[in-house]
């Protein structure tokens, strides 16, 4: 299988904690995030050039911060969070858990046991089908949902659509990356959006 070539920043200081005002040894999160995340060069295809938040994740520091700084904006306006699959969902999941609410799973077509509500979209690579469990939501749920990036906004899109339909009220929209020039907030119209970097 073909995979890019990769260029990494290599941090010099760890990542630290949201709950104190950022400084040269308490960066922001946009700058931990940069800092630990890996470029891909034409990644899927070529031309392309993939931003791999894994290394972010796979900092438990980072992953911290990360996680605060998606959730506190929204603080108090939602009862469960939703992740979009697949990274959505490890986002969604330690946020729900820091927040004490639960987490709605937002899957790719074929992949839940039940009825299910089905959007498709248009994505920069094709186009995909989202699924929702048409029972796992009482209706009036106030739901964030979390996803890695912010590309086109076609993913992000049909998940807010299918809570919608599902009988939730979508809180909001968070995201660890945004590429400004997708401009994938246009598919999210009326919607509030905390991207923590922009590329």
């Amino acid at each position: 299988m073909y995979r890019g070539k990769v260029k990494q920043t290599h941090c010099t200081e760890s990542a630290s904690s949201a709950t104190t005002p950022p400084t040269l040894e308490n960066p922001p999160v946009s700058a931990v995030v940069e800092c630990l995340c890996a470029t891909v060069e034409d990644y899927p295809k070529p031309g392309v050039a993939f931003k791999d938040l894994t290394p972010v994740f796979a900092d438990g520091q980072a992953l911290r911060q990360v996680v605060d700084s998606l959730v506190s904006p929204f603080a108090g306006k939602f009862d469960a969070v939703a992740g979009v699959e697949a990274r959505g969902f490890l986002l969604a999941a330690a946020a729900a858990y820091a927040s004490g609410t639960g987490v709605i799973t937002v899957r790719k077509a074929g992949k839940l046991p039940r009825a299910v509500y089905a959007e498709s979209y248009a994505l920069e690579y094709g186009h995909a089908t989202l699924e929702l469990h048409q029972d796992d939501i009482p209706a009036g749920t106030r739901v964030l949902i979390l996803d890695d990036v912010l590309a086109t906004g076609g993913t992000l899109g049909a998940a807010a659509a299918l809570l919608e339909r599902a009988g939730a009220v979508v809180a909001g929209v968070g995201v660890v990356l945004e590429i400004d020039a997708l401009a994938g907030r246009g598919n999210l119209p009326g919607r509030e959006v905390v991207s923590l970097m922009h590329v």
